[in-house]
């Protein structure tokens, strides 16, 4: 995603005012919601193209993005939950209404939604959003309604994140904001939206805020490989929308970290950006203080050396999963798994993949399974690690070989 130079004090303009048809939304069920309303706005085609993209690119089971036509619905509005045979609307791109339970049949053969039924699907209570007329605008994280949607002559736009994690929903609520506000016809200019949560908390939305990280520029001269001035540096990460400033007479750089740049964490990722704007090309090579000479492991040597030579053989080398299920190692080998010395995992996905392998049988026997209607003789080996609990030495692999 490309990096928005947001123009700050516009926004911080905009933001400080108090508006006189600040959106309510209430939040009545969990465990996250947040929004914000962009007025004004003026689509092409390919603007409205990369707004529907971007939400599209956004991982459902943390945020769910909704957008909505503001002059189709009237606030306040809320967001619960409801058995789904209670919910009833028109979605996205459809031609009647459906109950949720519908919807979930429906879209079991989307090419594209059935991968996010899932997340909600054998919950007793499906979220949802409506306006005070009792229009659905959307069932995050599944669909949209049609009522709201958006189109190239949309004008104002009611933008709705719904998450598992609040710092995700804000982050994600300020890069839609900042990305298309710059479309509006006061450029960058966004109105706050007022969430109220079920324990009486208001907040507003969005939160857009700023936040300053000092560090010296022999921090990064040092990481880098550069000898730069902290001013040349300061200059770098402006450069890279990081606005920095030299503090006081010292080395130490002030750097400003806006709203759009939530991937800046740590001061090492200040570092890179700094190093980026610099060019690597640029970093002059040179001799770490301290080197070793690489050489092969003798095991590594000698697995090599055996691969080599059943190969010669003629044999075909198999490569398996270093998970398996219990039945593999115990069942199917008629051994009790209580004796196996076996490795758990604590929450497995799949049956397949429950407990690490405590010997290769299991995987070379699958592969023979597998390829049944090939002629014989099969000829196969593996040589891999296997994993054995010890109870004095906590776990270890064993490296082994199988032909």
């Amino acid at each position: 995603m490309p990096t928005v130079s947001v123009k700050r004090d516009l926004l911080f303009e905009a933001l400080g005012q108090k508006y006189s048809k600040c959106v309510t939304f209430m939040c009545l069920t969990g465990p996250h919601a947040v929004a914000a309303v962009l007025r004004d706005v003026t689509f092409t085609q390919e603007r409205y193209e990369s707004f529907i993209e971007l939400q599209e690119k956004l991982k459902r089971t943390l945020v769910a993005i909704g957008t909505h036509d503001l002059d189709t619905i009237s606030g306040p509005f809320t967001y619960t939950a409801k058995p789904p045979g209670d919910i009833r609307f028109k979605p996205l791109n459809q031609s009647k209404e459906y109950t949720a339970t519908e919807l979930m049949s429906l879209y079991k053969t989307d090419g594209h939604l059935r991968h996010y039924l899932h997340i909600i699907e054998n919950e007793p209570l499906y979220p949802i959003i409506y306006d005070s007329n009792g229009i659905v605008l959307s069932m995050p994280p599944i669909i949209n309604g049609d009522h709201s949607k958006i189109s190239l002559n949309t004008k104002n736009i009611f933008i709705e994140c719904t998450a598992t994690d609040l710092t995700k929903a804000k982050t994600t609520l300020d890069m839609v904001v900042t990305m298309f506000s710059e479309y509006c016809e006061e450029p960058f200019t966004v109105e706050e939206a007022e969430v109220v949560y079920p324990d009486g908390r208001l907040c507003v939305y969005p939160e857009l805020a700023y936040r300053t990280e000092t560090l010296s520029g022999d921090f990064i001269n040092k990481r880098v490989g550069i000898n730069e001035s902290a001013e040349s540096i300061a200059q770098l990460l402006t450069r890279m929308c990081l606005r920095s400033e030299v503090s006081g007479e010292g080395d130490l750089i002030q750097v400003e970290i806006p709203p759009t740049r939530a991937d800046v964490i740590h001061a090492c990722d200040i570092m890179e950006d700094a190093a980026i704007a610099y060019g690597f090309n640029n970093i002059v090579r040179s001799t770490p203080r301290t080197y070793t000479v690489a050489n092969q492991l003798p095991l590594n040597k000698l697995t090599e050396l055996l691969r080599q030579d059943l190969a010669a053989a003629g044999f075909t080398e198999a490569l398996t999963f270093a998970l398996c299920s219990e039945e593999d190692i115990a069942d199917k080998l008629r051994k009790n798994i209580a004796e196996t010395r076996a490795v758990h995992i604590s929450n497995p996905k799949t049956t397949e993949f429950q407990v690490a392998r405590t010997c290769l049988l299991p995987g070379l026997l699958k592969t023979l399974a597998a390829n049944r209607k090939m002629p014989l003789p099969l000829k196969l080996f593996e040589i891999s690690d296997v994993v054995l609990k010890d109870e004095t030495k906590g776990v270890f692999d064993v490296l082994m070989l199988i032909c």
